[in-house]
């Protein structure tokens, strides 16, 4: 997944942010709060990190092209270092996943202005 396909997937999601942080990696966030990273320079140009549930972690990281993120394994995030080998379908509804995932985690305001 390029930068820009990922930018247009979250485009229309509500309250998505992202911006360029740790000078490499474009962070994509909701009410500040990180649900996927990309890569965009760099000797790991292109791999992709994202948030998954607690319950399936396991199973993400035990197929092949996942594997725990690093810096983030703690909090259940996983790393594809070779997006553009796995399902597109599938990519797009993980990330989908992952800022529901974080946008659930957020006060009921929050998800309340973020809804209307």
């Amino acid at each position: 997944m390029t930068e820009e396909e990922l930018r247009a997937l979250v485009a229309d999601w509500p309250g998505v942010a992202g911006e360029i942080k740790w000078q490499d990696d474009l962070v994509f966030s909701v009410a500040g709060k990180m649900f996927c990273v990309l890569c965009v320079r760099g000797r790991d140009t292109g791999r992709l990190s994202f948030k998954v549930e607690d319950e399936r972690f396991l199973e993400f990281t035990d197929r092949a092209g996942f594997r725990p993120a690093p810096y983030l394994a703690r909090a259940r995030w996983v790393t594809v270092d070779a997006p553009a080998q796995q399902d597109g379908r599938e990519l797009r509804a993980l990330l989908r996943r992952a800022y529901e995932l974080v946008r659930g985690k957020l006060s009921k305001r929050q998800q309340r202005e973020l809804a209307g």
